[in-house]
């Protein structure tokens, strides 16, 4: 698995625009649901991390990356 570390502020706003791309879809089903889920996990983990007083950046999976840039 690779792993990328990113801006922080940036994956944050991207992380937001895929939420609402999947809010907006009209699927219950369970991938979607998890789907979801983990999109919210990064979008709280990287404005967390734009937040804090370094703003090292925040680092994702390869996976998580793929998922939140679907989207963008």
């Amino acid at each position: 698995m690779s792993y990328a570390l990113l801006d922080a502020a940036r994956v944050a706003k991207a992380a937001k625009t895929s939420l609402d791309v999947l809010k907006a879809a009209n699927e219950s089903s369970e991938a979607h649901q998890r789907k979801t889920i983990m999109v919210e996990r990064i979008a709280a983990l990287a404005l967390a991390a734009s937040e804090s007083p370094k703003n090292d950046g925040v680092t994702l999976t390869s996976e998580e990356f793929w998922l939140i840039s679907l989207n963008w």
